[in-house]
């Protein structure tokens, strides 16, 4: 179930482009898009600056969490989808990496 889409916080740099729950875990969703897969892979565009951009961004977004529905900060994860078609976007294809890495 998706949360919240292309969350921002007032404080800092990034965007977390989908947040939803996958049973009892939150998951926060960074979406790639490409027209090709020429150039290079779309996962490449997470660099180090972006990881480390979402993992402030999703710290806000924990830390937002009201104490009485959450006590205890719920089990969490980073995934990345990419999203590649040619021409035509009815044709799309996806690729989904759970528990994408966020430290260098």
């Amino acid at each position: 179930m998706i949360v919240a889409r292309n969350y921002r916080t007032a404080r800092h740099h990034g965007e977390i482009d989908l947040i939803g729950w996958d049973k009892d875990v939150l998951c926060f969703i960074e979406v790639k898009t490409r027209t090709t897969r020429d150039v290079k892979p779309a996962e490449a565009a997470v660099d180090r600056k972006k990881r480390h951009d979402l993992k402030i961004v999703i710290r806000d977004y924990l830390r937002s969490l009201p104490v009485r529905q959450f006590p205890e900060l719920p089990q969490w994860r980073f995934d990345l989808l990419t999203v590649y078609y040619d021409n035509d976007p009815a044709l799309a294809t996806f690729e989904l990496f759970r528990n994408a890495r966020l430290s260098s």
